[in-house]
């Protein structure tokens, strides 16, 4: 996840602030250009840090998504880790390979670490 600073969490904590937007709006909100709105928002709902909504596939409605908002959250630690994502993901509590990993099976219910 390569994100452009500042514009991608400017734009992040714009729709976190101000709720679904489209680029003409975004782009009064961040002082970024229009053309760089557009061009970064298919980036970040690639990374799945936005995603598109609306009536249509051609609407430009945009919302932050959980992601996201974790990004921001832990964007002042973007430069000071290798993985990102990694960060704002969490641990994959969702593979076999994490039964004996303590933090997984803590993501777990009771119930679930019975039957394995």
């Amino acid at each position: 996840m390569k994100l452009r600073q500042p514009t991608d969490f400017l734009i992040l904590e714009a729709l976190e602030d101000k709720g679904r937007n489209v680029a003409t709006n975004l782009a009064a909100h961040t002082g970024k250009s229009r053309d760089n709105i557009n061009t970064r928002l298919p980036v970040l709902e690639d990374y799945g840090l936005v995603r598109k909504i609306g009536p249509t596939d051609r609407s430009g409605l945009y919302e932050v998504t959980s992601d996201g908002k974790a990004a921001l959250l832990h964007q002042d630690q973007y430069d000071q880790v290798d993985n990102f994502r990694e960060l704002i993901e969490g641990p994959n509590t969702a593979t076999s390979d994490n039964i004996d990993d303590p933090q997984a099976s803590f993501a777990r219910s009771e119930d679930e670490t019975e039957k394995t």
